[in-house]
C-alpha cells in the first residue's frame, strides 16, 4: 500500500480524488490548504503528493518547492485548470513528476497515479540494487572477500558431519545457528547453506554484528528514514530488507546489545519491522543464519543474552570443529590454498613436501583455517622452486628460527616510544638471525620485504 497525500482547497475535488485513489488500494491523506498539506507531509511523509496549483495562501508551486526541500526524492503531481498550462510546465521544470488538467475523468487520474507509482517502484528497485552493490563492494575490499571464498574442504569425520548437516537442512527455511572458534569457516558454511537452498537465486547478505556500535547496527539491520538522525540525509534500506527472498547471515551474533536482541526477536517471530525513524511496517521473507564464537548458552545463563532469542536462533545448530580436532584435513586444506593463492603470490609452487605437511600437522592452529591460509600465502611469497618445503613455512609454525620479544623498556617511557623500542629490538634480532639477508629477515618477522626496507631505514639497522 502506497501513501498518497492530496492537497486541494476545493472539498469536492479533494474528496473525489481521494475516493478514486483509495479504490486503487492506497492509503490516502488529505489537506485543504498548502500550509496544512506541508504540515501533514512533515508529520507523515507521503510517497506521492497530488496538489492543486491555485490555492489561497501557499499555492502549488510553493508546496512543490517546500516538499522538495524536505525530500528531494518525493514525487508530486500538479492539478491545473485550463489556461494555466505554462505554469504547470514551470512546475515540471522545478521537479514536479507530472500535471493533470481540470476537468479530468477518474480513469485519467488512475493512469496518472499508476504511472507515478510505477516510477516509484522502479526507483525503489534501483535503490535496492545500489545498496546491494555497496555491500558487495565492501566485501570485495575485505582481504577475505566473499568472491574468493571457496567450498568447504575436508574429509575428516568431524567435517563430514558438518557437510551432512548442511545437506539435510539446506532445503528447509529453518533458522540455523553455527558455533565455532574464530577462523573455522562459519561464513563458508552459511554460504554453502544458501547455495544449496531454494533461495540460492536470492541475495546472500552478511552483517558483522560485532563490528558496529548499537545505533549503527540498528540502522544497518533495519534501515532508516531520512531525518531520523543527524546524518540521515536520505532513506536507507536495511539488510533485512535487502535480503528479502534470500538469506541474512548474522555473524558475531553473541555481541549484539539487549535492545537489538529484542528487535531481532520480533523480526524472527513476525517477519516484520519498522525502519529507524519510520512508521511503516516492512514485511520480509528472509532465512536467518547466525554464527558466533561465544558459548551462547553460557551467555544466557549469565544474563547477557535473551533466552527466548537463543531458542529462536538455535533451531538447527551446527558445531564447526577447530582445525586441531581435524588434523587429517590440514594437508588437503594446504594443497587447496596453494592452488588458490599461488597466482596472487606470484609463486611457482604446485606441491608440498612431506616434512612441511608434518610441521603443519604438529602446529596447534589457534587461528584455525584462516591462520593456515595466511601461513600458506606467506610461505608462497618467499618460497623458491616448485615444492613448498618446511623451511619455507613461517617460523611460528615450524617452531624454529622464531624471533622472541625483547624485555620491556623502562615503565616510565611513553607508549609510543615503548612500541618503537620494542619494534627496533625485534628487527635487529631478526636481522642478526637472518645474517643480514633481507628476504629471510622479512620472513622471520612475517612482513613484506618492502615494509622491511622502510623499517631498516627508519631504525638505522644494517649497512
Amino acid at each position: 500500500m502506497t501513501r498518497i497525500l492530496v492537497i486541494d482547497d476545493n472539498e469536492t475535488m479533494r474528496e473525489g480524488i481521494a475516493h478514486t485513489v483509495r479504490r486503487m488500494g492506497h492509503d490516502v491523506d488529505t489537506a485543504k490548504s498548502g500550509a496544512e498539506g506541508l504540515e501533514r507531509f512533515k508529520a507523515r511523509p507521503a510517497d506521492f503528493v497530488i496538489s492543486d496549483l491555485k490555492m489561497e495562501g501557499m499555492d502549488g508551486i510553493e508546496v512543490l518547492g517546500a516538499i522538495r526541500m524536505l525530500d528531494p526524492s518525493a514525487l508530486l503531481m500538479i492539478i491545473t485548470g485550463f489556461g494555466t498550462i505554462d505554469t504547470a510546465v514551470k512546475a515540471m521544470k522545478l521537479g514536479a513528476f507530472d500535471f493533470i488538467t481540470k476537468p479530468f475523468p477518474p480513469e485519467v487520474l488512475r493512469l496518472k497515479v499508476q504511472s507515478a507509482l510505477d516510477a516509484l517502484a522502479q526507483r525503489n528497485k534501483c535503490e535496492k540494487l545500489e545498496r546491494h552493490n555497496e555491500i558487495l563492494q565492501a566485501e570485495l575490499d575485505d582481504r577475505y572477500r566473499a568472491v574468493d571464498r571457496t567450498d568447504l574442504v575436508g574429509s575428516s569425520a568431524a567435517m563430514l558431519r558438518v557437510l551432512e548437516t548442511v545437506r539435510k537442512v539446506a532445503a528447509a527455511d529453518s533458522t540455523v545457528y553455527i558455533y565455532g572458534e574464530s577462523g573455522t569457516g562459519k561464513e563458508l558454511v552459511a554460504r554453502a547453506l544458501h547455495r544449496s537452498s531454494r533461495r540460492a537465486g536470492g541475495p546472500f547478505i552478511k552483517v558483522s554484528c560485532g563490528a558496529l556500535a548499537e545505533t549503527l547496527l540498528e540502522s544497518e539491520l533495519f534501515g532508516h528514514e531520512k531525518g531520523s538522525f543527524t546524518s540521515a540525509i536520505k532513506r536507507k534500506l536495511g539488510r533485512f530488507e535487502l535480503a528479502d527472498g534470500g538469506t541474512l547471515f548474522l555473524d558475531e551474533i553473541g555481541d549484539v546489545s539487549p535492545a537489538i536482541q529484542l528487535k531481532l526477536l520480533r523480526v524472527l517471530q513476525e517477519r516484520e519491522f519498522e525502519r529507524v525513524g519510520g512508521e511503516d511496517t516492512v514485511s520480509v521473507d528472509v532465512r536467518v543464519i547466525s554464527a558466533t564464537n561465544k558459548d551462547l548458552r553460557a551467555e544466557v545463563d549469565a544474563g547477557r543474552f535473551r533466552e527466548d532469542l537463543y531458542y529462536r536462533l538455535h533451531i538447527v545448530p551446527i558445531n564447526l570443529p577447530p582445525l586441531r580436532e581435524r588434523v587429517e584435513d590440514i594437508e588437503p586444506l594446504a594443497r587447496h590454498f596453494i592452488a588458490k593463492l599461488r597466482d596472487r603470490a606470484a609463486s611457482q609452487i604446485d606441491d608440498i613436501a612431506p616434512e612441511a605437511v608434518l610441521a603443519l600437522r604438529r602446529h596447534p592452529w589457534p587461528g584455525n583455517v584462516r591462520e593456515l591460509e595466511n601461513a600458506i600465502e606467506q610461505s608462497l611469497v618467499f618460497a623458491e622452486g616448485d615444492v613448498l618445503e618446511k623451511r619455507d613455512l613461517p617460523a611460528h609454525v615450524t617452531g624454529t628460527g622464531s624471533v622472541t620479544l625483547p624485555l620491556l623498556p623502562d615503565d616510565d617511557m611513553p607508549l609510543t616510544e615503548r612500541l618503537e623500542t620494542l619494534e627496533k629490538a625485534l628487527i635487529e634480532r631478526a636481522y642478526e638471525q637472518a645474517d643480514g639477508v633481507k628476504t629471510e629477515c622479512a620472513r622471520l618477522l612475517g612482513i613484506k620485504t618492502s615494509a622491511l626496507y622502510y623499517k631498516l631505514e627508519k631504525y638505522g639497522v644494517g649497512p
